[in-house]
């Protein structure tokens, strides 16, 4: 009865272990600001470029689009962050992307 006790105490302080080493490191993005807001729809809508280029076809424009819109909100968090590899990245993308999706609009 005491081996079982004692296995059962050391899964509860492994157990508890866990639990607290989760607290020690803290989330260092903001929740529930504006970017917090922007990044989530943002991080949405490049999935659904993606999700887009995967399926090939005539997508490719809104590929183009739903790139454009969610790189721009990532550009939008990185400014607001003043995280300049944010910024920097995604101006780049937003500048391609934009150029792209002007060229195929317009001819």
């Amino acid at each position: 009865m005491t081996v079982r006790n004692t296995i059962k105490d050391v899964v509860e302080e492994q157990v508890q272990e866990i639990v607290d080493a989760k607290n020690l490191v803290p989330k260092q993005t903001p929740k529930f600001d504006l970017s917090w807001y922007i990044k989530w729809v943002s991080s949405f809508f490049v999935l659904i470029a993606v999700a887009c280029r995967a399926a090939g076809g005539d997508l490719a424009i809104y590929d183009l689009a739903f790139s454009t819109v969610g790189t721009a909100g990532w550009l939008l968090v990185g400014l607001l962050w003043n995280d300049r590899a944010l910024i920097m990245l995604n101006a780049a993308l937003f500048m391609i992307l934009a150029s792209g999706l002007l060229k195929m609009l317009v001819g």
